[in-house]
């Protein structure tokens, strides 16, 4: 190996290493507020991608009716919970929010779509359609069970895992998709060449985490975040609700996915089971920061996008073992230095 060739591996880890960065936070984020261990975060990633392909195709991408008919289903818990709780006043709230929003943002992309618009219009249509279903799916699989035990809540997002992903493979279908760079631009920096693609996705990431702690540290609804997840009971008496800060927090999720998912997309082909695994090194990331530290959590990621890079380069074909395995050693040091704490009564 010489110094091009490591300089080079350092800037393809810096590029995955901020997207699995953004899915890291997202994943502390849920955990944090909710106690969901959000497996199904890759499966927004996926999503994110497969329909900005769709769109730059001139296709109507399947995200669009999967929007409709998770609204209508989130509609008719939302209209049979307020018939039996005698809140008749709420169901014109619920079939503007849960089937006219989603129908008019189907015949809008159906129209726009064919038009194919300028990449920042797909790119706002992509989060129209995707960031949704983060509260929808709230609302249908954790909601009910909010309460439930940690265990619990993983088997139920194990299921919600599966069940994204086949739905990914109905909408999307089993082919590939891969979207042109955002710039093809590059620049020699004595012998490293930096490509426009890689500056994009590190800005990119770093502009939406700037973002987010602006968001956590200067609005309302982000201090309401911080104080559910410091205390979920106190933050309750205060009059912070459970179920939106549930809803919330998914949406920042899937909007952090959705994201990644565009800036993820012109790098390498995605399926729609790709995000899994894209997840998957997310998660390794959030688990050395406990899934408590932000920081932490961010430069774990950062650790993981350099390992995967260099993995690539020496044993590829055991790449995803060693990045996995990084996991073993954060688990067992956890587990001996860490006091076990009972779950908090609610």
């Amino acid at each position: 190996m010489n110094a091009e060739i490591a300089l080079f591996l350092i800037q393809d880890g810096l590029t995955n290493g901020a997207i699995y960065a953004l899915l890291a936070l997202a994943l502390v984020l849920i955990f944090a507020v909710t106690r969901v261990i959000f497996i199904p975060q890759g499966e927004f990633v996926a999503y994110g991608a497969l329909t900005l392909a769709g769109l730059q195709l001139g296709k109507l991408p399947g995200t669009a009716w999967l929007l409709l008919g998770a609204g209508m289903a989130v509609a008719v818990v939302e209209l049979v919970q307020a018939i039996r709780h005698g809140a008749a006043r709420r169901i014109p709230t619920i079939v503007l929010k849960y089937i006219v929003a989603p129908a008019l943002i189907l015949w809008l992309t159906w129209w726009a779509a064919p038009q194919k618009p300028a990449l920042p219009l797909q790119i706002l249509l992509t989060l129209a359609l995707v960031v949704p279903l983060g509260p929808m799916v709230y609302r249908l699989a954790y909601q009910p069970l909010a309460n439930a035990s940690v265990l619990v809540l993983l088997i139920i997002s194990v299921a919600v895992h599966f069940a994204m992903t086949g739905l990914g493979l109905v909408f999307f279908g089993a082919e590939g998709s891969r979207t042109p760079p955002f710039s093809d631009a590059q620049w020699k920096v004595g012998v490293l060449t930096i490509s426009g693609q890689s500056l994009w996705v590190i800005g990119a990431s770093l502009g939406l985490i700037v973002v987010l702690f602006l968001f956590f540290e200067r609005t309302i609804y982000g201090k309401a975040l911080r104080a559910t997840a410091i205390n979920r009971v106190g933050a309750r008496l205060v009059g912070v609700s459970p179920a939106m800060a549930g809803k919330l927090s998914f949406t920042l999720a899937a909007l952090i996915g959705a994201l990644s998912g565009i800036l993820v997309a012109p790098i390498t082909t995605i399926y729609y089971d790709s995000g899994f695994l894209v997840g998957l090194k997310g998660f390794v990331g959030a688990i050395m920061g406990g899934l408590v530290s932000y920081p932490v959590a961010a430069a774990g990621a950062l650790l993981v996008g350099m390992l995967e890079a260099y993995s690539s380069f020496w044993a590829s074909a055991y790449k995803e073992v060693i990045v996995f395995t990084l996991i073993i050693p954060v688990l067992v040091w956890r587990s001996l230095t860490a006091h076990h704490i009972e779950e908090e009564e609610e």
